[in-house]
């Protein structure tokens, strides 16, 4: 009968599947895939910390940038005031409903979802204490919806459609569009301090025991 207790000798690279021995690095080291140079592991000093009040500065501005108004137009002295939910309901009462609701969960609710799971996951292994109930279903949960959280790509549809729009008619930002280009900013610095593999050991590690 094969053993079947999980190797943690072993890290195997999520891009090229290449497994190699494992040497934990120290802060401010990392650990790269020699195949493919992937980043595998890139532990940082007081980085949960830091991670979480990043996700609960994402939090506040994903749901403060859906309620206030995202750009002002005016042309031929109409003036029209739309939010982030608003332009993306927008044909939600049409044949393009599905479309609507995908672009509102696309640039809202996943984003939203995403850093809710973090910090469920996040804040009692930061804290030193025994990871939630279900955490690791949790982890693997907003790893999977990543690619789905497309907040950036918003902003640059957003940035090539301003171009055009300016050129018939006025338009003034809102204050959610500077709340939404500090969110962008602010997941991707959150996703370079997180250390996956970190997160995982953690998850792990009572069960080990």
């Amino acid at each position: 009968m094969r053993d079947t207790v999980p190797r943690t000798d072993l890290i195997v690279c999520p891009h090229c599947d290449a497994a190699w021995s494992l040497a934990r690095p120290e802060p401010g080291e990392r650990a790269v895939c020699q195949r493919c140079h992937t980043v595998l592991i890139t532990p940082r000093r007081k980085a949960g910390m830091q991670i979480i009040a990043l996700a609960t500065a994402v939090l506040f501005l994903i749901i403060a940038a859906a309620i206030f108004p995202f750009l002002t137009i005016s042309a031929g002295g109409t003036t029209n005031s739309v939010s982030i939910l608003e332009a993306a309901l927008a044909f939600s009462d049409g044949p393009l409903i599905l479309l609507a609701l995908a672009t509102a969960a696309l640039i809202v609710f996943i984003p939203l979802t995403r850093v809710l799971l973090s910090l469920y996951v996040l804040v009692p292994l930061v804290l030193d204490r025994p990871p939630a109930p279900h955490a690791a279903r949790a982890f693997r949960l907003s790893e999977a919806l990543r690619p789905w959280s497309m907040a950036e790509v918003f902003v640059i549809g957003c940035a090539v459609a301003l171009i055009k729009i300016s050129e018939l008619a006025d338009v003034t930002f809102g204050p959610a569009f500077w709340m939404f280009a500090a969110l962008v900013v602010l997941v991707v610095l959150q996703e370079s301090f997180l250390c996956r593999w970190s997160v995982w050991n953690a998850l792990s590690e009572p069960q080990k025991s």
